[in-house]
C-alpha cells in the first residue's frame, strides 16, 4: 500500500511517498528557516503564508521523486494536530481536496503519534511496548507504547518544551538559528560545568516523570552569575555547554527513572532534539537502556512519518472524513493522570 503523506504543522511544508509503512520513495522537505531567522523563532502567519506559496510543489516533487503518479498512491495522509492551526489549514486542506478529486481514502494524523513512529521506518526489529520520547520545539513527553496508536502518557513538561528553552536561551544571547542546532555547534567547543545550574525538584507520585524547563531558562538567561564556578570564562561556548548538559539531564534523569520502574529497557526518542549529539551520547553510556534514534532527516518535521504512522490505520481499515478539522492541541492527552491517546 501507497501512502502520500502531507506535513505542514509548523515551518516545514513537506511531502513524502511511502510503501507499507516502510520503504520510502521519496521526502520533501521545504524549510522556512531563512523565512523565520530575523525573528529567532517561527511567526505564524509568516508559516502559513509560506506553505500556501509552496504546497502544490512541494507535494509534486515528492510524486516526482517517488516515480508514481496519483494512479499509484492509494490513500493520501495529512497533519491535522497539533500545531499552528493556519499551517495545519494549509496541509489538511489540500490533502483533502486532493483525496476527494481523485477519489482517494483519507487520513488525518496525529503529529505526536508520527514523530514516535518515525523510528519504524528504518528498524524492523522493535516490538511493543516501549518508552516514547518525544523532545522537540513544541512538546516534551514520556509515554508507555503498546501499539502503534496506544499511548500512556507519563510524564511531559509542565512549563516549557525542551526545544522551546534552546530557541529562548539561544536568541537571548544571540547565538544564532534555530537554537537548538546553534547551542550545539557552541557548546562542543564549551565548558560543561563552567556554569552549574541546578535542576527542577518535582512532586512525586503523578507527577514523577514530569520535566520543567522554565527554571532552568531563566537561571541560564537572568540569574547566570549564581551558577558561575568563578574559574571559567563567561564564553557562549561554556553557557552554551553547560545549559545543553543540564537541559539533557533533566530529560533523561526521568527517563532513566521510567526505564527502572517499568522494566521497559527498549526507549524510542523523536523530535527535533533526538538530533542533538549530546542527548544521544548520554544515553548511549546507559548500558541498560537500548534506545533507538531516527536518522537526522526523520528527527524533524517531516512528512515520511506521517504516511509511516497512516499505514497500519489504513491497514486496520481506518480513514477520516472530510470533516475532520485541524486542532492546536493534543487530542485527549490528560499529562499527569495517565490515559491513553485517542483512538477512532
Amino acid at each position: 500500500m501507497t501512502i502520500l503523506g502531507i506535513e505542514t504543522s509548523c515551518d516545514e511544508c513537506a511531502a513524502a511517498v511511502v510503501v507499507d509503512g516502510k520503504k520510502i520513495l521519496s521526502n520533501v522537505v521545504a524549510t522556512q528557516i531563512e523565512a523565520h531567522r530575523p525573528f529567532y523563532g517561527v511567526v505564524p502567519e509568516i508559516a502559513s503564508r509560506k506553505h500556501l506559496e509552496w504546497i502544490t510543489g512541494v507535494v509534486k516533487q515528492g510524486l516526482e521523486e517517488s516515480g508514481l503518479g496519483f494512479d499509484g498512491i492509494d490513500a493520501i495522509a495529512a497533519t491535522m494536530r497539533p500545531g499552528l492551526v493556519g499551517s495545519l489549514l494549509v496541509g489538511l486542506s489540500f490533502a483533502k481536496a486532493l483525496a476527494w478529486t481523485l477519489g482517494k481514502p483519507f487520513l488525518g494524523i496525529d503529529h505526536i503519534e508520527a514523530h514516535l513512529y518515525a523510528v519504524h521506518l528504518e528498524n524492523d526489529n522493535i516490538t511493543y511496548p516501549y518508552l516514547g520520547v518525544l523532545v522537540s520545539g513544541g512538546h516534551t513527553l514520556i509515554a508507555r507504547v503498546a501499539n502503534f496508536d496506544d499511548f500512556e502518557v507519563m510524564g511531559t513538561t509542565i512549563d516549557d518544551a525542551c526545544g522551546e528553552a534552546f530557541d529562548k536561551v539561544a536568541k537571548f544571547y544571540d547565538l544564532g538559528y534555530p537554537g537548538g542546532i546553534a547551542i550545539q555547534k557552541l557548546a562542543e567547543k564549551g565548558n560543561p560545568t563552567a556554569f552549574r545550574f541546578t535542576k527542577p525538584s518535582l512532586h512525586k507520585g503523578e507527577h514523577k516523570y514530569d520535566v520543567s524547563y522554565s527554571g532552568l531558562k531563566n537561571a541560564a538567561i537572568n540569574q547566570l552569575d549564581l551558577f558561575w564556578d568563578k574559574k571559567s570564562s563567561k564564553t557562549a561556548e561554556n553557557i552554551a555547554a553547560s545549559f545543553q548538559r543540564t537541559a539533557v539531564d533533566i530529560l533523561l534523569s526521568r527517563v532513566f527513572a521510567a526505564v527502572r520502574d517499568t522494566g521497559i529497557s527498549t526507549v524510542i526518542f523523536g523530535g527535533g532534539v533526538a538530533a542533538n549529539t549530546y542527548l544521544r551520547g548520554s544515553v548511549a553510556q546507559n548500558h541498560d537502556v537500548r534506545a533507538v534514534f531516527p536518522s537526522l532527516s526523520l528527527c524533524t518535521d517531516n512528512a515520511a512519518m506521517i504516511a509511516g504512522a497512516a499505514y497500519p490505520r489504513f491497514v486496520r481499515g481506518q480513514t477520516s472524513d472530510m470533516q475532520v478539522n485541524a486542532s492546536a492541541r493534543v487530542h485527549a492527552f490528560r499529562w499527569h493522570k495517565p490515559k491513553k491517546l485517542h483512538k477512532e
